[in-house]
């Protein structure tokens, strides 16, 4: 495995740094870039610029704060224009915002992982094979592979140090050979936090205190009462009845990674019944921490302290740590990559969310409940942004001024802050007007629009808003810009990304998009497999049965239940679940034909898109669905495509957002001659951009020819791996998720072939 990651290493760095070395004119900067006119957006995007002059004194390379919030859309941003009527206190952010520029038109994919492959890779789904959120079935295929040029990579060449924190979930460590040392493999320096991404479901035994008669819904006793505080380094510490002002008892030591146990006081024998259980994950409080340095991974069980205690604070410290030991002479990039606000909801502590914490009392204190749920979201999003205002703050980046608001002078240091959502938010959270229905997880405007925050010296006149189409690719190119780097000549594959330097240098720069693209699917699993159907909303009480609908976007069954749904995949626990011997459903099709069967008379459940993809221009907006599920009639799947035309804006308060039911424009004919028009325009744009990556059998690392680099990387790969890898290719139409001889036959069977070219759509 490591003669893998040698080899996989050695081919990327002799590749990459040639390329890097031509584009730049040199390691650190040359004549691309912030540093030397790269054009506008980039290749293909504008015309050009004279080189620096040898002996004028250039500018460094500024330092990159990337800051991603995850599942934070832009209907929770109050500095945005949206938030609804009760949006989550983001003072520190906002800070960050009134200092530079507001992106108020910028998508991103429907789910996490493909988002943040967008951000590090600048290339669709479609490129990269990841259309959804990343779990422990999905093939390496579907996993940013190790020949990817990354954003850390890609800034190696121009001196850039590069760290992580937080979650990463772009690839590994299931399915893949590098497995926890993933982020090492795809150019990172350092990284602190979780690989596989996702917070564990809560711990409703509170550590082994509290069995299944008393339930805690969010991991920990909720009362304020006198107790021990136990470590899992076998100390106690008791403690005294906290005020009703404070965090609970068993909040306050969870925070402090122990177990609370009422009325107890240490040195004592344990009550009869309780076993103190430092071995179970509990969401934001105990996490598998994974640190990987020089390309070693050291995982840190959940009995160290340092797996124990609030994952925002948690990533905070560790980004403030490793900034703080820069040397002056060295550009960094550290990514902040928050949990936040992702469920499972759970709540934050009291200190780090003043101003929501007051609303989560009396019942709200419930984690299971959706509708408390909101609230928790906006305490947990309260909490990043203070975390935020620490880390800026502790680095030199900003400092505290009368009253203790954030005073940030984007002149004061050579750093560019980019503030980032990862996708839209969560149905269940969503503010209004945004839809619910049409959010996370779709590609609709509730599930793409994020908020996209710059700040820093190269911005002209801040305060600003730009209303241009941006896409989340184009963050990729933008680093690259920053660090001096051409990415379209640096990477050797199709780049999506246009660039947004010209946004911050000048203040009337015109949009460099004429479209906008988002795409999500399900990732690829072997012998063709996928997440089971999780069913939401769907009233069990009712007789029989009614409402609900089925998503196979939850990776698994607690995930599934950390989301409010009800598992029917194999191993379903739910009494609602159409019993089939506990084998479970693959589809959700399969759900609507188990209710079928049941009950006739039973409403289906409506199925989510199993792939959906969205283009726009800046007035009119496509939304293509492919959706398949039962029909009585034949007793089989029927798979339906569709489309929907809709006006969109981003008008502050009160955007134009899509209702298939009453807002798509091809029910209401006749179109205007402009609809018809943009219509189809932007459909055969979107035809053309998903045909726009041609496939190449044989060809693993994706350098556009099959050759002995091909064979080699497949013979060692399949000798001291021969799981799965980019060189798993389809055979008999599905992947297998094997790295073997019928795969070297591919390669062998396409030796010599130049592969079609790729191209992009802007």
């Amino acid at each position: 495995m490591n003669a893998i990651l040698r080899k996989a290493a050695a081919t990327w760095l002799a590749m990459v740094m040639s390329a890097l070395l031509v584009a730049c004119g040199g390691s650190g900067g040359g004549p691309g870039g912030f540093f030397g006119g790269l054009p506008a957006g980039g290749g293909e995007q504008g015309g050009g610029g004279a080189p620096p002059d040898p002996a004028t004194p250039q500018p460094s390379p500024p330092n990159i704060l990337f800051v991603i919030m995850d599942d934070v859309g832009v209907d929770q941003m109050a500095s945005f224009g949206y938030g609804g009527n009760t949006p989550p206190p983001m003072p520190n952010i906002d800070a960050v915002a009134d200092a530079g520029i507001r992106f108020r038109n910028t998508w991103s994919m429907p789910e996490c992982s493909p988002g943040r492959a967008a951000f590090f890779v600048g290339r669709y789904p479609l490129r990269t094979g990841m259309y959804q959120a990343l779990g422990p079935n999905d093939l390496a295929n579907s996993q940013l592979s190790p020949h990817d040029v990354t954003v850390p990579k890609l800034l190696k060449a121009a001196g850039y140090d590069s760290a992580m924190f937080g979650k990463f979930h772009l690839a590994g460590p299931e399915h893949n050979a590098a497995g926890n040392t993933t982020p090492a493999q795809l150019g990172w320096d350092y990284f602190y936090g979780w690989v596989g991404g996702l917070p564990g479901s809560i711990d409703t035994s509170a550590g082994g205190v509290h069995d299944a008669g008393e339930p805690q819904a969010c991991g920990f006793y909720p009362h304020h009462f006198a107790g021990s505080c136990s470590y899992a380094d076998n100390t106690c510490e008791n403690m005294a009845q906290p005020a009703l002002s404070e965090d609970s008892s068993g909040l306050q030591c969870l925070t402090k990674g122990g177990i609370f146990v009422k009325d107890h006081v240490c040195g004592q024998p344990l009550p009869q019944g309780v076993a103190l259980d430092f071995s179970k994950e509990n969401a934001y409080y105990v996490s598998p921490l994974v640190i990987v340095e020089n390309g070693k991974a050291e995982e840190v069980p959940l009995t160290d302290p340092r797996a124990r205690g609030y994952r925002t604070t948690i990533e905070t410290d560790a980004a403030v740590r490793w900034i703080r030991s820069r040397p002056a002479n060295k550009p960094w990039m550290a990514t902040v990559s928050y949990s936040a606000a992702h469920t499972p909801w759970q709540h934050a502590p009291k200190r780090l969310s003043p101003q929501t914490s007051p609303h989560l009392s009396g019942n709200i204190l419930d984690c299971g409940n959706t509708v408390a749920g909101r609230v928790i979201q906006n305490q947990m999003t309260e909490a990043m942004d203070t975390e935020f205002g620490r880390l800026m703050v502790e680095t030199g980046l900003a400092q505290r001024g009368e009253g203790g608001h954030l005073a940030y002078d984007p002149q004061a240091s050579n750093t560019v802050v980019v503030i980032v959502g990862d996708n839209g938010t969560l149905g269940y959270a969503a503010k209004l007007p945004f839809d619910p229905t049409l959010a996370k997880g779709t590609s609709y405007q509730t599930g793409v629009w994020v908020p996209l925050i710059v700040a820093g010296p190269q911005v002209a006149q801040p305060g600003r808003e730009v209303e241009h189409m941006v896409n989340s690719v184009d963050l990729f190119q933008f680093f690259g810009e920053l660090a001096g780097v051409d990415a379209r000549k640096a990477v050797p594959r199709t780049i999506d990304g246009v660039g947004l330097l010209p946004y911050l240098r000048d203040v009337g720069a015109a949009s460099l998009r004429s479209i906008n693209f988002t795409q999500s699917g399900m990732n690829l699993q072997a012998d063709g497999g996928s997440n089971g159907p999780c069913v939401m909303n769907r009233n069990a009480a009712a007789n029989p049965p009614a409402g609900g609908s089925c998503t196979q976007i939850p990776t698994a069954k607690s995930v599934c239940e950390d989301n409010g749904g009800v598992w029917w995949g194999g191993g379903y626990t739910d009494a609602s679940v159409v019993p089939n011997g506990g084998t479970g459903y693959v589809r959700c099709w399969e759900v609507n034909k188990a209710i079928h069967l049941a009950d006739p008379s039973a409403p289906k459940v409506s199925i989510l898109p199993e792939s959906s993809a969205a283009i726009r221009d800046p007035k009119f907006k496509i939304v293509r669905n492919t959706v398949t599920d039962y029909d009585a009639v034949t007793n089989t799947a029927v798979t339906l495509a569709t489309e929907e035309l809709y006006e969109v804006d981003q008008s502050k308060g009160t955007p134009r957002l899509e209702d298939p039911a009453g807002k798509d424009l091809l029910k209401q004919p006749p179109l205007s001659d402009e609809a018809r028009s943009a219509y189809v325009a932007l459909k055969d744009k979107l035809d053309d951009l998903l045909a726009s990556e041609p496939d190449c059998p044989g060809d693993g690392n994706k350098d556009g020819v099959v050759d002995a680099k091909d064979e080699g990387n497949w013979h060692e790969i399949a000798r001291d791996w021969g799981l799965s890898s980019v060189y798993d290719f389809v055979v008999a139409g599905v992947l297998d998720g094997r790295t073997d001889a019928a795969d070297g036959q591919i390669v062998a069977q396409n030796l010599g072939k130049t592969c079609p070219k790729s191209h992009g759509v802007y």
